[in-house]
Parts: C-alpha cells; structure tokens; sequence
C-alpha cells in the first residue's frame, strides 16, 4: 500500500510521479471547497490548537515546533485495570510507542508537528525501572541527530493530551499509537483499546444503498464513510486536527482486498502530521462520525455544509454545486 507523509520535506521526482498517477491528480487542481488545492490550509498545527473543529476554520500556516526533548529519570511501572503493567516516567506519566516506528534496527518516524503531539523521550537522564531489565535500554538517533530513548528497541514518547500522572489519553490514537509496557512491547490488558480518536474499526469498504442517499461507502462496521470539503487532494492535506479528530475519527488504512464495490483510484494511506494513519480513496482522506451510533445513521450527513457521504466513485453525495 502506497503511503504518502504530508511532513516529508522533499520526494523524489520518481516517488512524485508515481503518486500524482496514483491520485489522478495534477498541481493546481480543483480542491472539493473549489479552492485551488496548491492554497490550501497547511494540516501542520499543533493538535491541541482547536485548528479543524468540526466545522472546519483556518490557521496561520506556522509550522509546528517540537519542545527539547527531556529524559525520563527513573523510569516505574504501573499495573492498572485497563492495561496491565505500563512504564511511565519519574514523574507518573505514561510512555507510548508508535507503530510506525521499528524496533530492529530501531527507527523513530514521528517528527515536526507529530512530535509536538507526541513529545520524544530524550536518552539521556533516565535509568531502568526497579525489577526491570536494564538492558532494553537503548537509544536511537533521530533525524535531527538528537537521541531518543528505546525500550526493547522501540522509540519512546509522551502524549500532550496526558496532563496528569496516571493517564492514558494517547492509547489506541489513530490505531497506531499505544502505551508500552516494560518491555517496549504493547500494554497487554486492552492493547487495542482507544481513548481518543477512534479509529474507523475492522478493515473493509463496501457499499450500503441508503434509502436516502443512494450508494454510499461504509466501513468494516458497515458504519457510514465521510469526506471533508475543506481537506484536499492534491498536495494531501487535511483540516480536520485535534479535537476535531474526536468528532470524526478517522478511517485507518484498509487492506485493498477487503474493498468490495469501491474504487480503488488513490488508494494510498495518508500519513498525517500527527502522526495518524488514514486511508483515502481517489486520493482523498477519509472519515466516519462520532454522532452515528449504529449501522445506517447518516447523521454526518450536510453537517456544517461541509461533511458529506461518499459515493463509490469517492464522490460527495447530494453536496451542493
């Protein structure tokens, strides 16, 4: 599955090619909101800047600015109901890993924006918890040459929404990101439970005919599929960020031979800024509804003028010309 990170700082023009055949897209083109897509809103805003509320809005366009990573300390453990054992920080808070991320050799993917949302863990300062094997210690060096620490080779990292000890706002984020356990491995107990921003569910796209709205796209849950107008094509980007994200997750990547009646024109996966996997069609991210609770709610439906259902062709159903 082709992946395409909006964060990247250049793309080969080979690599450049083939994506813009993939997305059937050219420069300049036509976004979904009629704005040329070369103008659109940069995704890159910190996720708790209330950028991309459900209503869409505009930023400035800065880019974000990860703070200097800090060391751990003494790093401890946690048993607690949901998730089993869990290594924080000195000072109580909990350590996460990245899927995205690899463990042998290790490599750590969550930079810019992402690493605003998701701060680094530095190596230095920080010691084995007690009753832990000091040797899964590690680190990895970044990109940016500073060294962040590895725990069973995993890169470690903080979440900016966990504001007091002891919370676990960042497990299942995007479906990628979870807390680690002692050693670097997923917390065992609900390891694919979510807090925030849950994800779409099973994989699987296929088509509902809706007595409304005719053939709509719906998820592995049969649950409906939506675009957002103010997001765009060509470069990819979205502007639907932070909290944004609570009222419509994201739909993760999805296998293409689970896809049935759909298109697969620009089926790549989006690597958002925040570090979030999402899937698109015709090269166009896509996303269900907090407000559906069950299969055949189309609730999303108009919402904002701005949200609509997804034809099979990835078109907006019924959006006004």
């Amino acid at each position: 599955m082709n992946t395409w990170r909006n964060a990247s700082p250049a793309v080969t023009a080979a690599a450049l090619l083939t994506l813009t055949t993939a997305c059937g897209q050219e420069k300049g083109d036509a976004s979904p909101n009629g704005q040329a897509v070369g103008n659109a809103a940069p995704a890159r805003q910190p996720a708790d800047s209330g950028y991309g509320s459900a209503g869409g809005g505009s930023g400035s366009g800065a880019e974000a600015k990860a703070a200097e990573p800090k060391g751990a300390g003494q790093l401890a453990v946690r048993d607690g109901e949901k998730l089993g054992r869990v290594l924080t920080d000195s000072e109580g808070f909990t350590l996460y890993r990245f899927d995205r991320d690899r463990a042998n050799p290790p490599e750590a993917t969550c930079e810019d924006a992402c690493a605003e949302t998701w701060p680094v863990v530095a190596a230095d300062d920080t010691t084995a918890a007690a009753g832990t094997d000091a040797a899964l210690l590690g680190e990895v060096t970044r990109a940016d040459g500073t060294s962040q620490l590895t725990v069973g080779g995993w890169p470690m990292y903080r979440y900016a929404k966990d504001t007091a000890p002891g919370q676990i706002n960042g497990q299942g984020v995007g479906g990628t990101w979870f807390a680690a356990a002692p050693d670097g491995k997923k917390a065992a107990r609900n390891a694919d439970s979510a807090a925030v921003a849950e994800p779409a569910g099973p994989a699987g796209l296929s088509v509902r005919r809706d007595p409304e709205l005719g053939d709509i796209v719906v998820d592995g849950r049969s649950m409906t599929v939506y675009r957002f107008t103010k997001d765009s094509a060509w470069p990819m980007k979205t502007a639907c960020t932070g909290d944004c994200l609570k009222k419509w997750p994201v739909v993760p990547p999805v296998a293409k031979n689970t896809v049935d009646g759909v298109t697969k024109k620009g089926f790549v996966t989006f690597g958002r800024p925040d570090g979030i996997e999402q899937q698109t069609i015709d090269c166009r991210p896509l996303y269900t509804f907090a407000g559906d609770k069950k299969p055949g709610d189309t609730n999303g439906q108009g919402v904002g003028g701005t949200w609509y259902a997804v034809s099979p062709e990835a078109k907006l159903v019924r959006a006004p010309k």
